[in-house]
C-alpha cells in the first residue's frame, strides 16, 4: 500500500466520527440518552487515535487535498458541544431559562475557542478548557447534580476557555502521560460503562468517571503550579 493510499485511510477514518455523531444526535432525538452516550464514546475513541495515526502517516505530505486539522474541528464541534449542549437542554437537568443560558454559553464560547489561533501551547496542551462539553454533560447526566451547580459549572469553564490555565492532552502531553493517558483510557471505559447500565447511581462507573475526571481536569493546572525540573 502507497504512503498515499494509507494516509487517505486516516482521513477516513477520522471521517467516521460524522457518522458516529449522526447516530449519537439520532439518539438523543428519541431521548434515548445511554445510547447516544456510547455513540459518543466510540466518536471519542476515534478522536483519540487519528491524531497519532495522522502524525504517523503523515498526512499533510501524502495526502494534502484534505486538510485533517480542519476536518477534525468539525468532527469536534460536532461531538464535544454541539449534541452534547443539545442533550443538556433537552433533559430536562436545567430547567426554564437556566437551559437556555447554558447552551447559549456552551455553543457560542465553543465556536470561539475552535477558532483561537493560540488554542495549544508548547507542550502540546490546551491553553485554556478545551471544550470538552461531552465529558462534562456525561458526568452529570451520571451524578445528577442541583441545576444551580450545572449552571455554576458551565460558567466557570466557559470562562475557563479563555485563561491562562494549562489542560492536557493525554495522548499528546508528554509529562506525566504515562499516568495520564492510562487515566483516560479508563474514562472512556468508566463512561462507556456507565452509559451501558444507564446511569445506574449505585454503579463503580459513577465513582470512576468522578475520580478520572477531576484527574483530567486539574492535572494541567496543577503541572502550571509544579516547575518541570530540566536535565
Amino acid at each position: 500500500m502507497t504512503r498515499a493510499s494509507q494516509a487517505l485511510l486516516v482521513h477516513l477514518f477520522t471521517a467516521t466520527g460524522a457518522v458516529f455523531a449522526m447516530l449519537a444526535l439520532l439518539a438523543a432525538a428519541q431521548e434515548d440518552w445511554s445510547l447516544m452516550f456510547l455513540w459518543l464514546v466510540v466518536a471519542f475513541f476515534v478522536d483519540g487515535l487519528d491524531g497519532p495515526m495522522a502524525r504517523k502517516y503523515e498526512v499533510k505530505t501524502n495526502f494534502p487535498r484534505f486538510d485533517g486539522v480542519i476536518l477534525d474541528l468539525i468532527i469536534d464541534y460536532l461531538t464535544y458541544v454541539f449534541i452534547p449542549a443539545f442533550a443538556l437542554f433537552q433533559s430536562g437537568l436545567l430547567p426554564g431559562w437556566t437551559g437556555w443560558v447554558a447552551i447559549i454559553l456552551i455553543t457560542f464560547a465553543s465556536a470561539l475557542y475552535f477558532a483561537d489561533s493560540r488554542m495549544k501551547t508548547e507542550d502540546n496542551s490546551f491553553h485554556g478548557f478545551p471544550g470538552c462539553w461531552n465529558m462534562l454533560v456525561l458526568v452529570l447526566f451520571a451524578v445528577q447534580p442541583n441545576f444551580w451547580v450545572i449552571l455554576t459549572l458551565v460558567g466557570v469553564l466557559a470562562v475557563a476557555m479563555f485563561l491562562p490555565l494549562k489542560f492536557i492532552h493525554p495522548v499528546r502531553t508528554e509529562r506525566w502521560r504515562p499516568l495520564s493517558l492510562p487515566i483516560a483510557l479508563a474514562w472512556t471505559f468508566f463512561a462507556g460503562w456507565a452509559a451501558v447500565v444507564d446511569f445506574h447511581p449505585e454503579s463503580w462507573a459513577i465513582w470512576g468517571l468522578v475520580v478520572t475526571s477531576i484527574y483530567l481536569i486539574f492535572v494541567g493546572i496543577v503541572q502550571q503550579l509544579v516547575p518541570q525540573r530540566k536535565g
